[in-house]
């Protein structure tokens, strides 16, 4: 916890003035900037792979510079972290992380859809169930009928915060040129019910929404299935 000021630059800029936030530094790499609100969401962050160097100023002030990775498609992403203050500092070794347990609907969906992806798009193969990202596992990773990678996030309602965290993998999986030799990787945000502020913001970020009938699926019923 430190009184800090941060600074991003990449594809676009943001700047976040000095007070006092909660800087977390993961295991993966992950560099996370946390205020007393917003709920569990960062204000903001960088994704692995990304390198993090400690230095000074030329008043002496403590500054971290973290740096993603630059990519075919553009240089490397900055957050800049001025430290004022150390208000206090911890590490804690969590141990290896179980995983997610999912609800059971949640839980079935996913195991239907990996058996029948077709049911999504048409000419769509399973690749792997719980495909790893550094930042967590996609529900499936699936393959068109082009062989473009398609990453599948399913939810039992889908809302915002969902269409974020496809949109992290999404962004993960892009660096990935294994994943892109046919193209770039796509999302389906794949859900029973799909709130229109959620659907909206997937449409933005080119992202396909299937709306999903559990009790249908369970027939595979191929009709009641619908994307969008």
């Amino acid at each position: 916890m430190a009184r800090c000021q941060v600074d991003y630059a990449g594809r676009l800029t943001a700047h976040l003035p000095m007070a006092t936030r909660v800087l977390m530094i993961k295991a993966d790499g992950s560099v996370l900037v946390h205020s007393d609100g917003g709920s569990y969401k960062p204000l903001n962050w960088m994704s692995p792979p990304c390198t993090l160097r400690e230095g000074t100023t030329d008043d002496g002030q403590v500054e971290w510079t973290v740096t993603s990775r630059s990519t075919a498609k553009g240089p490397a992403d900055t957050l800049r972290i001025l430290i004022e203050d150390v208000v206090h500092d911890s590490a804690h070794d969590l141990g290896i992380d179980p995983g997610l347990q999912k609800d059971g609907v949640e839980k079935h969906l996913q195991e239907l859809l990996a058996e029948h992806p077709a049911t999504l798009a048409d000419g769509l193969v399973l690749v792997r169930r719980e495909f790893p990202t550094a930042i967590g596992p996609v529900d499936l990773m699936c393959r068109d009928a082009g062989g473009a990678s398609v990453a599948v996030e399913i939810k039992r309602r889908g809302e915002i915060d969902g269409v974020e965290q496809l949109t992290r993998y999404l962004e993960l999986l892009n660096r990935d040129p294994l994943l892109t030799t046919n193209g770039a990787v796509r999302g389906i945000f794949a859900a029973q019910e799909i709130k229109p502020q959620a659907r909206v913001l997937a449409t933005d970020r080119g992202i396909a929404c299937a709306v999903v009938d559990y009790d249908a699926l369970r027939g595979i019923d191929d009709s009641e299935h619908r994307l969008f």
